[in-house]
């Protein structure tokens, strides 16, 4: 092949995105943001506010998702996001997406959507026992209808989302064994380098609803409070108390964000043996988050001055990914003698 012939390949698609059910914080960064803004370089990405599916367990409270959508595209834009290479869009803007779900839904059973071991897990955290929403029960189907409406075969998730992904790809195979043709494609994930962020208080999760993040947009004193009551080792009472790494969250920041990783090292090892007290670990940690979060709480609220702006953007993404999206429904509905005029 040409070098000509390999710049006329389409580069690979990938369709990431978020619920929008509060502002962004430190977890998504360091889990997702930062990934995308290197992705969209590379890659055709969608990045999609998933805004339809936060639906699932949030009915009772409605304006939480509709005023956090611009809420998380501000939070998109400011980290760095481009509109001109990224498509950012609305999910329930996009019919087709509704309309891939319930064909889908013929070729994947109750059974199989209760063994979804990331599903049960979410059934578990959020105590719905029996009463399970169904839209929250088939958010695996839902969600191979947004990854292959764009026909993405890359998807950035954590490991604990790897089974979303499998079943995707099972409802993948299945549809292309009953169309007879390979109209669908397989996706595989992007791990990132740095798994999820533990809550500043220690919980295994950084999650809005607990109040255990620090917000993309957070001031200067917000930053320096929420640093101020970081987790760190329970035991090292005294600064000559030998200290210990893991679980500690101090430290747990410190490897995804600090960039001087030697002079890390030679704190870690000095915490260890004793004679380090935690307030200097968390001031090198404040610093690195302030240097960090500045620009970014800048340019959101430079953003935020304009949001017919940031609606426009909305607009035009979820106007090209409908495009894209539709035409993998034609293809489909070919694909199952749904095709008459």
């Amino acid at each position: 092949m040409s070098s000509q012939d390999i710049s006329a390949v389409p580069a690979p698609v990938i369709l990431t995105g978020d619920r929008p059910t509060g502002p962004l914080h430190l977890g998504h960064f360091v889990g997702s943001l930062r990934n995308r803004v290197a992705y969209q370089h590379h890659y055709r990405q969608f990045v999609m506010l998933a805004d339809a599916q936060a639906l699932t367990d949030n009915m009772d409270d409605l304006g939480k998702v509709h005023r956090n959508v611009v809420e998380v595209a501000l939070d998109y834009l400011a980290a760095g996001i481009d509109p001109a290479k990224s498509k950012i869009l609305i999910q329930s803007q996009i019919p087709e997406l509704a309309e891939l779900t319930f064909y889908y839904l013929n070729l994947v059973t109750v059974a199989r959507l209760e063994r979804n071991p990331t599903v049960k897990e979410e059934i578990r955290l959020r105590g719905f026992e029996r009463d399970i929403p169904a839209g929250f029960l088939t958010y695996p189907v839902s969600q191979a209808a947004d990854i292959t409406a764009f026909k993405a075969s890359i998807v950035p998730v954590g490991e604990d989302q790897i089974p979303m992904l499998e079943q995707t790809n099972e409802i993948v195979r299945r549809f292309n064994r009953v169309a007879g043709q390979d109209i669908l494609v397989e996706c595989r994930a992007l791990v990132p380098e740095v798994g999820r962020l533990p809550g500043i208080d220690g919980k295994a999760k950084m999650s809005k609803s607990l109040g255990n993040t620090i917000n993309l947009g957070a001031s200067a004193d917000e930053i320096r409070a929420a640093v101020k009551m970081v987790y760190t080792d329970p035991l090292h009472l005294r600064v000559s108390d030998p200290g210990h790494l893991e679980g500690n969250v101090a430290f747990i920041y410190l490897d995804a964000f600090d960039p001087d990783k030697e002079g890390l090292a030679e704190m870690k090892a000095h915490y260890v043996r004793g004679g380090l007290g935690d307030s200097v670990v968390k001031k090198r940690l404040e610093g690195i988050l302030q240097e960090l979060l500045a620009p970014i709480r800048a340019r959101r609220e430079e953003f935020a001055k304009d949001k017919g702006y940031v609606m426009q953007v909305l607009k035009e993404g979820t106007a090209r990914a409908r495009e894209v999206a539709a035409s993998t429904v034609d293809e489909l509905r070919r694909g199952l003698g749904l095709s008459y005029f």
